[in-house]
């Protein structure tokens, strides 16, 4: 199984976003997949400004230590000179090295793919809680009824909660969609929770750090959706 994600987000300037996407997709994706223990690869969208792109990688492991053997600094001491010049493209860049506490498969799990790929739409939250007790009830609240619901969402395909082995925020959850106008429709009110105080949500959501631009909603852009 696929217990470890590393994700890494990152903006490109506009100038820049075909030549380095190519070379993304062409070259470097298949580069890090012929590592051993690496089992997939997602490249996402995630936002946009007058400047550039918001893009979200993510790869997945065996486990969190197949992404430490060799890890992430290792590896830039090793980058050609081509892999060095494609980096300094990204700017406002962060990474986390993540290993899986739990998961559930939602109503539309077949639509996960090509094999263990993330579905055509993801949402990913990083973050912080504010103490041992927000995340006692945390814990509870997905273990009771956030992700017991997700397993029963229209237009869900699955959703893991992770740890952080490597990053500056210890909590993180994904979810997979099949589309946007999916998770619009069946998602997003569940999301207007957080700002009500008498739901679960609404007590323990104003307790947590989150990441910047976190949660984060994107699109699959590799592999191409519909591609097997």
């Amino acid at each position: 199984m696929d217990r470890g994600i590393w994700a890494i987000g990152y903006d490109v300037p506009n100038e820049h976003e075909s030549e380095y996407l190519d070379w993304f997709h062409r070259v470097h994706v298949p580069e890090k997949l012929s590592r051993p223990g690496y089992l997939w690869a997602a490249h996402y969208e995630v936002g946009q400004s007058e400047a550039g792109k918001n893009f979200l990688a993510l790869f997945g492991g065996v486990t969190a230590h197949t992404f430490l053997n060799p890890s992430p600094g290792q590896l830039i001491q090793r980058q050609s000179a081509e892999t060095r010049r494609m980096m300094g493209m990204r700017q406002h860049s962060f990474i986390c090295i993540l290993a899986e506490e739990t998961r559930v498969d939602g109503p539309e799990s077949a639509q996960r793919g090509p094999g263990m790929t993330p579905g055509p739409v993801i949402q990913m939250g990083n973050y912080n809680a504010a103490s041992p007790a927000v995340e006692d009830d945390l814990g509870a609240w997905y273990a009771q009824q956030r992700l017991p619901l997700l397993a029963a969402l229209p237009g869900c395909i699955g959703a893991r909660k992770m740890l952080a082995t490597v990053g500056a925020y210890k909590h993180a959850i994904l979810h997979e969609f099949v589309s946007l106008e999916l998770r619009e429709r069946h998602f997003a009110p569940l999301e207007a929770q957080a700002h009500d105080p008498g739901t679960w949500m609404g007590r323990v959501r104003p307790q947590l750090t989150h990441a910047p631009r976190s949660p984060a909603v994107g699109q699959r852009i590799w592999p191409m959706v519909g591609v097997k």
